[in-house]
């Protein structure tokens, strides 16, 4: 049977990798972790920014922030009555993202290390760890490794997130944790300064802590031997292709992308970054790497980190038109881009996939009127996804536009 990408899968074809999933084939329960990395090494402040600094960790969820600035920001506005909290954020709203789930199955350890290591240098006796409410499988084994845990100085909290696209926007997850709706408001500060409980919070994603936690264990040699000076070490990436089972691979930066793609991906679009993520050429595919300042040059991102192939007979805009869609329906509706202009410039995506007249100048408009004006970040992911597909696959437009496609394949086609 066909898969959407809408839906959510957790039977994954997880490879083994050169650092965070070395352990796929078998992974580790924390007695086995302890047995192959050692015990967690104590890290003070200082000897952490180090660290993170001269790896040049940055945030995985898709904003790329460097980790070391927020670790800073967290530091510099704690106080005798702030103490400082410490977020895992392992919720991953995005269906066609799926790399917190393998590393929730493989190397669950890794995670909650990296945020032990982040509390004991900030002074943070709390560590919030946030699961997916849509992932069952994933929720179990971060549950199951926060009960194995045996530090008795840090306190553990779960909770489970909304099984919704925006649920694991930063001030989604703090709402969440205050026991209120998991949707984004709107901040005058970041979370850093201003957090949970108006106390500095450290949040970061999963696959985050886990390069964290694998840097104190195994140390900056190690970690800088992989990838590139400007990009060292690895990272994980999410690969829907048709015909092939849903894959998380760890990848080395700096490693040519159409390497790591499978066959059957070859000679089509490729949207790279997830739904908030951007459209390319097989061409531009084809001499990419696999590093965010290459890709960036070329109008990409890595995003969320899933690369979604649609091969030579994929419709890129019969995908587009059924994300954004999805996109649209999965906002909170709280400001007026996402109430509004996202079902707007849905239906104006699904006018260019049946040709209506006027529907490209519309999504183009209204792409541009959403940007930058929302609560949260969610309007301008939709709206870059709809630039990349009408500045590096207008032909597609055309193509519908004169009552003819190039493709044909479908998002349950391209999902299987």
């Amino acid at each position: 049977m066909k898969r959407s990408l809408l839906e959510i899968t957790e039977d994954l074809a997880i490879s083994p990798g050169p650092g965070l999933l070395r352990h796929a084939a078998a992974p580790l329960d924390l007695s086995g972790h302890r047995l192959h990395y050692g015990p967690l090494p104590p890290m003070d402040l200082v000897d952490l920014l180090a660290l993170v600094d001269a790896a040049l960790v940055r945030g995985r969820g898709g904003a790329g922030f460097p980790f070391g600035r927020k670790l800073r920001a967290a530091a510099e506005h704690t106080g005798a009555v702030r103490r400082p909290v410490v977020v895992v954020n392992a919720s991953e709203g995005e269906p066609a993202s799926a790399k917190d789930a393998a590393l929730a199955e493989v190397a669950p350890h890794l995670i909650l290390d990296g945020a032990a290591l982040a509390a004991g240098a900030l002074g943070a006796r709390d560590i919030h760890v946030v699961v997916p409410g849509d992932r069952p499988r994933a929720r179990a084994f971060l549950t199951e490794a926060v009960r194995e845990r045996e530090d008795r100085r840090l306190k553990w909290h779960v909770h489970v997130a909304e099984p919704r696209f925006v649920a694991g926007q930063a001030r989604a997850v703090l709402e969440l944790m205050a026991g209120r709706p998991g949707l984004p408001v709107t901040a005058w500060k970041p979370e850093a300064m201003d957090g949970h409980r108006g106390r500095p919070t450290l949040l970061s994603n999963a696959e985050t802590w886990a390069h964290v936690g694998r840097l104190g264990l195994v140390g900056l040699r190690a970690v800088l031997a992989e990838g590139t000076t400007e990009e060292p070490g690895t990272t994980l990436l999410t690969i829907h292709a048709p015909g092939r089972p849903v894959s998380v691979i760890e990848v080395e930066h700096g490693a040519r992308l159409v390497d790591v793609l499978p066959a059957s991906a070859r000679g089509g679009p490729v949207l790279i970054g997830g739904f908030h993520g951007t459209w390319t050429t097989w061409d531009t595919i084809a001499s990419a790497r696999v590093s965010a300042s290459h890709l960036r040059k070329r109008g990409a991102t890595l995003g969320a980190g899933a690369v979604i192939c649609l091969g030579p007979s994929g419709c890129p805009l019969e995908v587009t038109a059924q994300v954004v869609a999805h996109l649209a329906a999965q906002s909170a509706r709280r400001c007026g881009p996402c109430l509004n202009g996202l079902p707007a410039l849905s239906a104006a995506v699904a006018g260019m996939l049946d040709g209506t007249p006027g529907s490209r100048g519309e999504a183009e408009r209204l792409a541009g009127l959403v940007t930058g004006r929302g609560a949260c970040a969610h309007p301008d992911g939709t709206a870059r996804l709809v630039a990349s597909l009408l500045t590096a696959l207008g032909s597609e437009v055309d193509a519908h536009a004169e009552r003819a496609c190039t493709g044909g394949t479908t998002l349950r086609e391209v999902a299987s």
